[in-house]
């Protein structure tokens, strides 16, 4: 595919190589969480996420090298002009190299490692292309610490003005597909976690905790080219941006997970952590946000997550529950569907693991009121670790 030569241009990073250089140094050695007691660590070293932080932003929407594993997350549905409908995910990871190995350690750009992956659906023609990638630290991929500044090669996340705190993500999907978006919060972040500015827990195991920042809804437009079309597009988008340096606990073997936009401007997250007898965990959780950004939180005892139907992957063989029901709270009772009905835009949005070597399936769906049968809003799930447990990412794994 031969792009837009001015939007090739936009898309690329622009930044001389000397100053490149110096912006490289500058995130490397920033910090922005401000301990109220003393550090937890791991046995590799790296922090332990706490409650007793005070996250400063907008600095804290960058880079945290000091924990092990950190992750900026999208996904959002859009539509043309015309009507056609898009939806798209991306994702940059940050994985950092075991502290105690730094005495062996002399490369350039072997202390972070970092990943990426890029999905677009195209709705109405029922095509899903999507692009993984892994780079070194340095030249071809950094995250600054001293605010949102992420690339990995030609993909790039940028936080353009920290005072309304929107950004611009630029991707491409191999020679298929290349979109560039700003992206505008509509709510106030919000920080999810077992109090109102504590950590979220991932399991039983103490170090299983994570900082999880999240825009619930985002203003989104631009431009998506696809197949050699120029789409003028908008939307709304549901952003995470989650720090920890262990997510799950040994007992668990993955998570089905899912945020959701209410045509009403409220917004749904909820995830089971799966047990590895196929329970769910403790800590898996329901959270309901209101229009003013407030919000309410339930743990497994309180929601379902009800498989519908399911979906076997030519490509991989692994079979994924793509349709559910999810059975909200009864306290929501009068403030909405007792049952939503999640179904898929699409059956085949996985995402195969060719260079992560973990496949999972993450997808657009429209969300009904199960009873009614009416189309209430629009969703993203993800189901991870049904071709293998996920247990001890970023700890002992």
């Amino acid at each position: 595919m031969n792009l837009n030569p001015e939007f090739r241009l936009r898309l690329a990073l622009r930044t001389p190589l000397r100053n490149r250089f110096r912006l490289i140094l500058l995130c490397s050695v920033l910090s922005h969480v401000i301990a109220t007691a003393a550090p937890v660590l791991t046995e590799d070293g790296f922090r332990v996420p706490h409650a007793d932080s005070v996250l400063e932003f907008p600095r804290a929407h960058g880079s945290h090298p000091d924990y092990k594993i950190e992750w900026w997350y999208f996904t959002g549905q859009l539509q043309s002009a015309d009507g056609r409908r898009f939806g798209y995910q991306a994702t940059f990871f940050r994985n950092a190299a075991p502290l105690s190995d730094n005495s062996s350690r002399k490369g350039f750009g072997d202390r972070h490692l970092y990943m990426a992956h890029a999905a677009v659906t195209d709705i109405d023609r029922l095509q899903f292309i999507y692009e993984e990638r892994l780079n070194r630290d340095g030249w071809d991929a950094f995250a600054c610490s001293y605010g949102m500044s992420v690339r990995n090669g030609n993909w790039t996340l940028q936080m353009t003005d920290p005072e309304t705190e929107t950004m611009q993500l630029n991707l491409t999907v191999h020679g298929h597909a290349a979109m560039q978006l700003m992206l505008t919060p509509s709510k106030p972040r919000i920080r999810f976690g077992e109090t109102t500015n504590g950590v979220s827990r991932k399991g039983a195991h103490p170090h299983a905790t994570s900082y999880y920042i999240s825009f619930t809804r985002l203003q989104t437009k631009g431009t998506l080219i696809l197949n050699n079309e120029a789409h003028e597009v908008s939307g709304i988008s549901w952003m995470d941006h989650e720090i920890a340096s262990r997510q799950l606990s040994e007992e668990l073997e993955g998570w089905d997970w899912t945020a959701i936009h209410l045509d009403d401007g409220r917004e749904i997250k909820a995830y089971i952590l799966r047990r590895k007898d196929g329970s769910p965990d403790n800590y898996s959780r329901l959270f309901w946000i209101e229009k003013d950004g407030s919000y309410r939180r339930w743990g497994p005892e309180d929601f379902s997550w009800q498989p519908l139907r399911t979906w076997k992957s030519p490509s991989t063989g692994i079979t994924y529950p793509i349709e559910i029901i999810l059975h909200l709270p009864d306290e929501l009772a009068r403030d909405a569907p007792q049952r939503l009905h999640l179904r898929p835009l699409l059956d085949h949005q996985e995402l195969t693991g060719t260079i992560s070597g973990i496949a999972y399936w993450e997808g657009a769906c429209e969300v009904l009121d199960a009873d009614k049968g009416e189309v209430i809003g629009k969703a993203y799930i993800e189901l991870a670790g049904y071709g293998g447990g996920l247990g001890a990412i970023g700890g002992a794994n």
